[in-house]
Order: C-alpha cells, then sequence, then structure tokens
C-alpha cells in the first residue's frame, strides 16, 4: 500500500511524510466516532482492545522467552554490520539508549487519559493515583519484557523496525505465532490510537469551560453526555496529521509534546507545593539580608509566605533554564572531553545549588490523599530527565514543535487571556482576602477572626 501511494500521490515536501496516508487518516476519523458516542461505549470497546493486546503481549513473552537465547546480548563487535554499533549489550552506548528513550516515550502516553478524565471517576481521591501507579507498572513491565525477549531472539542488528515481531517470528520458524502476533499488532494500534485520542477532548473541554479557548467546545451534548464538538474538532486535526506526516514524524511530536506536559505537571508540583495553602499571601518585610537568609530558611519560617513562594518560583525557572544549557552544552561538546566534563559538572553543581534552596523553604501544610514523594527532589529530577530527552529528538521535530506552540499562544494572547474565568476568580478571591482582613482589623484588641467568626482572645 505504501508503495502504490508513493508512486501515485508522492508528497515532496521534505517536513511531510512519503505519500498521504489515507489508512490512517479513515482510522482515526472511525475511532473520532467511537468517542463521539459514549465514554461507556469507547471504554468498553477500549477494554477489548486491551485484553487482546494483554494476551498479544502474553504470548510473544511465552513464545519469545522459549526462543531466547542470552548469547544475543553479547555479540562481539567483529561479528556486527558496520553500522550498527560496536555489539555488546548497549550496542550504540548511553547516548543510543537515551535517544531510544526519548522516541520510545510515547509508550507511556495513555495513562495520562486517567487523569484528564478524574470528573467522570467514582472516588478520584482513591483510583486515580492507584490507577496512575497500577498502570505504569503494568507498562513498563509490557515494555521491558517484549524488548527483552525480542533482542534474545534476533540480533538486533537483524530486526525489522517496521513489523519486528512478524518479521521476528518468521526468523525461527513460527508462522502460526507470527499471524497471531499480527492480528493482535492491529487491535494494540486502535489502543493505543483510543488511549492517545480519549483524553484531548476532556481537555479541550476544561480549556473551553474555563474560557481560554471557545466556549463552544465545553458544550456537553444531550444524546452522548460526551463534549461532541471538542471530539469532532481534535479527530479531525489528528487525522489530518496521520494523513500528511508520516510515524517518525508524528512518535517524535507525541513525545516532544507529552515530554513538555510532564515537565510542566512537575513545575506545577513543586510551586504548588511551596505556595501559601489559602493563596492569601502570608506577607513579610522583604529586604536583601532577609532574602539571603531566607535561601536557607534562616528566618525559620515554618509556614509558606510571599517571600518563600517568590524564591521557590524563581529557582524553578532558573532550574529549568539551567537544565536547557546543560543540554544545550550536551549536544555542542563531544562526550567524554575534558570540556565538556568541566562545563556540565559546574553547571550540575548549580543545580545542585538551586535544588538545596527549593527544598530549605517552608512547604504547604494542607493534607492530601496522595502526595509527590521526596519533593523537590523528583520533580526536579523529572524536569531534567524530561529536558534532556527532548533534546534528543531531532531538529525537524523542534521546528514543527515550536510552530504548534506559537499557534498556541496567538490563541491565548488574542483570546484567551481576556476570556478566562479563572481570572475573575483570582480577583474575587483577593477581595475576600482584604475584606476579612479589615474584618480583623474592625474587632477590638480581644478578638480576632476565624473562619468568618469572632472568637474571644
Amino acid at each position: 500500500m505504501s508503495t502504490t501511494l508513493t508512486e501515485a500521490l508522492p508528497i515532496n515536501v521534505s517536513f511531510l511524510g512519503d505519500y498521504p496516508d489515507f489508512l490512517g487518516f479513515g482510522m482515526v476519523l472511525i475511532l473520532t466516532c467511537i468517542l463521539a458516542f459514549g465514554v461507556k461505549e469507547s471504554t468498553f470497546l477500549n477494554n477489548i482492545f486491551t485484553s487482546v493486546n494483554i494476551i498479544t503481549i502474553l504470548i510473544v513473552l511465552v513464545a519469545g522467552g522459549w526462543n531466547a537465547d542470552p548469547n544475543n546480548w553479547s555479540i562481539p563487535e567483529s561479528d556486527v554490520p558496520e553500522g550498527f554499533g560496536k555489539g555488546g549489550f548497549m550496542p550504540y552506548g548511553v547516548a543510543g539508549v537515551m535517544a531510544g528513550a526519548a522516541k520510545c516515550f510515547f509508550g507511556f502516553v495513555g495513562f495520562d487519559c486517567i487523569a484528564t478524565t478524574g470528573e467522570e471517576a467514582i472516588n478520584p481521591k482513591r483510583n486515580i493515583p492507584l490507577a496512575i501507579v497500577i498502570s505504569l507498572i503494568i507498562i513498563f513491565l509490557a515494555y521491558f519484557g517484549v524488548s527483552t525477549v525480542l533482542t534474545m531472539m534476533l540480533p538486533y542488528y537483524m530486526q525489522n523496525e517496521n513489523a519486528p515481531f512478524p518479521d521476528a517470528f518468521e526468523a525461527i520458524g513460527w508462522t502460526a505465532v507470527k499471524w497471531i502476533v499480527t492480528i493482535g499488532a492491529i487491535f494494540a494500534l486502535c489502543t493505543s490510537l483510543l488511549g492517545a485520542m480519549f483524553p484531548l477532548p476532556r481537555v479541550l473541554y476544561a480549556m473551553g469551560n474555563d474560557g481560554i479557548i471557545f466556549k463552544r467546545l465545553s458544550k456537553v451534548n444531550n444524546y452522548t453526555k460526551t463534549p461532541l464538538l471538542a471530539t469532532i474538532i481534535s479527530g479531525i486535526l489528528a487525522s489530518v496529521m496521520a494523513l500528511l506526516f508520516n510515524l517518525d514524524q508524528l512518535i517524535d511530536m507525541m513525545s516532544i509534546g507529552t515530554l513538555l506536559a510532564y515537565s510542566i505537571v512537575a513545575v506545577c508540583v513543586l510551586v504548588l507545593r511551596y505556595q501559601d495553602e489559602d493563596m492569601s499571601g502570608r506577607e513579610v518585610t522583604i529586604r536583601l539580608p532577609t532574602v539571603i537568609k531566607q535561601f536557607f530558611n534562616g528566618n525559620s519560617y515554618r509556614e509558606p509566605n510571599d517571600l518563600s513562594s517568590a524564591i521557590t518560583k524563581v529557582g524553578v525557572v532558573l532550574f529549568g533554564v539551567v537544565c536547557i544549557l546543560w543540554c544545550s552544552l550536551d549536544k555542542v561538546f563531544e562526550f567524554g572531553s575534558t570540556d565538556s566534563i568541566i562545563a556540565l559538572s559546574v553547571l550540575g553543581v548549580v543545580l545542585l545549588f538551586i535544588l538545596i534552596i527549593i527544598g530549605c523553604q517552608p512547604v504547604s501544610s494542607i493534607e492530601l490523599t496522595f502526595k509527590v514523594p521526596l519533593v523537590p527532589f523528583i520533580p526536579c529530577l523529572s524536569v531534567f530527565a524530561n529536558l534532556y530527552l527532548m533534546f534528543q529528538l531531532d531538529l525537524g521535530t523542534w521546528i514543527r514543535f515550536l510552530i504548534w506552540v506559537f499557534i498556541g499562544y496567538v490563541i491565548y494572547f488574542v483570546y484567551g487571556i481576556r476570556n478566562s474565568t479563572q481570572i475573575s476568580r483570582n480577583k474575587n478571591h483577593a477581595a475576600a482576602a482584604l475584606d476579612m482582613q479589615r474584618t480583623n482589623e474592625a474587632f477590638e484588641p480581644d478578638w480576632k477572626v476565624e473562619n468568618g467568626k469572632g472568637i474571644k482572645m
């Protein structure tokens, strides 16, 4: 099919695919209709696809493990064809592992639909964290197991990158398993498509409900009980991208967008954890000695205030900037050279220093059902790892991504920032806090206000 379309309708544009992928276009539109029909129906279909996917993975693990040869992980360099690395366990070195991780990061995209459908969960406080952790464990075990048996079945340089499983089982003569895996792979593609497309209408619904994008996108259809317009628009956009771009470009776009989104989530965890919990902003006297002492909490504040929150936010921004600089130098310098070791070590010390300053600030005492442990270490590590993986992607991916982000910024600054309801909510909250402060000042000295009630001291 690809050969015929390339000959009949070639796309001679460097940043697009080789041919228009009408099959991908149609598949995305069909799944869009399924998603638009209703949550229960699409979830039921997704559960069927996922069950078939898991069964296929188990077949691969059992059949592949039966034919596994551990010697394929220690092939000497002399037996490796030219252009396929140095053989052994890591034939392309650490850089190859990181580049592969950046490419394959899209495999962890599906679990975020758990968070984006939180409003439809029965007991979100308990079920959402539990579901995310369990799904991540399952995803890791599936990818780890499949990649293990695949590279043990067949030397890595003999793998078919377009159809690795059918080709591997064909090579060992297990034709029946080859067709089972091929059919299961089709269901796996449907599962990936549903998992990737399911959260998008909900995100558009939430943004439309807030006013960041057009309000009509937040309208829920009375019959399907889904944001119908948001689902249709997101499906059309996704299908057009599937039509025009090739698989590698789409994978890279999905990976870089997901990595950025997870970096933003990690930054939000840091900001919220070190922010005043009631958003009123405990005012403190800000002088240069006070600010310097607060770097390591020499003022002994136990609760977040304006100064500590500001130091945290500035520290998070600086941490991100230094991470970008570190990743840029890592790409510029030759790996292992003296200059690279000195420059990256200095920046590493700066990152560690910023991390310590953030960690010294007082944290919010608000009780939540689930909290990220080891803050700020884990969120900062997440930001660093995500940015590093983003820098492993090629220049074309960055150009497409920046154009996409630019379009988003234009929509936000032209329309969203003026229509967002969050701005009015913040103003109302600030006005309420000011009224409460005035009420406190109006009471007699032996009285105070707590939770809107006067209480005798």
